[in-house]
């Protein structure tokens, strides 16, 4: 009797148990190989079935490994805007991480609304994930209340906040490294394009920088000192504030490397450059900082790390652990933007 065509064209998928029998082994051991934590099998029992799976194209039903452990095996991710390239590159952290752990993602926007942060978190929880990662927490924002009224895990990324379980950088010493910098270039006359200081990043880099400026004898005028949102048209306006509040200023801090395009584009509305007229350090090292026409030096915020991290420790909290906040430290990558005095 010979094949059905139908059947050679197209072939059963894999299962536990034909890659069970197929190697001579209880499915059983199938599985805890193939789990993101594969207890009580040799490695290299490990690696053969895993090989043989990939070899088969087998696909792990998702579905039933959700009813098994009662867990929709979905993590959710607040974000600002996910156009934001840091947002971005964050988004890919964290998924990566998830991915690898065998969980989707599920991300929404809330554009900085507290009615939208408010509906997207609903939303997310009506989608009943795991967990959340927050990358939109500010001061004044209640959603993390909210979490901790629905007894949800979550994690914040990036933005953090006194009490709560994070995964962010030094930004305090990122601010810290950009002022000394500077400084040690020669530059008396600074000024701040602060970011949004509702957000820990944007105050706590500002507070490096200007502790870091006080402790050397350097006075920044409150006034030279400007928060705005982290785009770039907010960083034109906040960077035109701060060039007319001291019209002799040879260095700006720009807290983020948005906001630094927008100071780019303030001094040169006043034919000024960078960095002959003045000296221009950003913060976040994404990939357009060293591709601009004039590099930019900027502190790296390991943004993907973070991403990674968050969701590892989400993960770790889902499955009942105790993770810690971990704060990564940020380095300063020097371009040609910043110039002695």
């Amino acid at each position: 009797m010979g094949t059905d065509p139908a059947q050679s064209r197209h072939p059963r998928p894999a299962t536990l148990t034909s890659l069970a029998t197929e190697l001579g082994v209880h499915v059983s051991t199938v599985s805890r190989a193939l789990s993101t934590t594969p207890k009580g099998v040799s490695p290299a029992t490990v690696e053969a079935i895993r090989q043989l799976a990939h070899d088969r194209g087998y696909r792990s039903n998702l579905n039933a490994r959700a009813l098994r452990t009662g867990r929709s095996l979905v993590v959710g991710m607040l974000v600002p805007r996910l156009s934001d390239e840091v947002l971005a590159t964050l988004y890919e952290g964290v998924d990566d991480a998830a991915i690898e752990a065998g969980y989707a993602t599920l991300v929404a926007n809330t554009l900085n609304r507290s009615d939208l942060r408010q509906q997207r978190l609903d939303l997310l929880l009506d989608r009943q994930v795991d967990g959340v990662v927050v990358a939109d927490s500010l001061r004044d924002s209640n959603v993390v209340d909210e979490l901790d009224a629905t007894g949800i895990p979550y994690v914040l990324a990036l933005r953090c906040l006194p009490g709560r379980l994070s995964v962010g950088i030094d930004d305090l010493l990122g601010g810290r490294l950009a002022a000394q910098h500077l400084l040690a270039l020669g530059h008396t006359r600074v000024g701040v394009v602060a970011g949004d200081t509702r957000a820990s990043t944007g105050a706590e880099r500002t507070q490096g920088f200007l502790d870091a400026c006080e402790e050397a004898g350097v006075e920044v005028r409150a006034s030279a000192v400007v928060p705005c949102p982290f785009d770039v048209r907010s960083g034109a306006a906040a960077g035109a504030r701060v060039l007319d509040a001291d019209p002799g200023i040879t260095a700006i801090f720009a807290a983020s490397d948005n906001v630094a395009v927008g100071v780019l584009g303030a001094l040169r509305d006043r034919g000024r450059s960078v960095p002959d007229d003045v000296a221009l350090v950003g913060y976040n090292n994404l990939d357009l900082a060293a591709a601009l026409p004039v590099p930019l030096t900027s502190v790296d915020s390991r943004v993907a790390e973070v991403g990674r991290g968050a969701a590892r420790v989400l993960l770790e909290l889902i499955d009942g652990g105790s993770p810690a906040s971990r704060r990564l430290e940020p380095r300063l990558v020097v371009r040609a933007s910043s110039h002695p005095a």
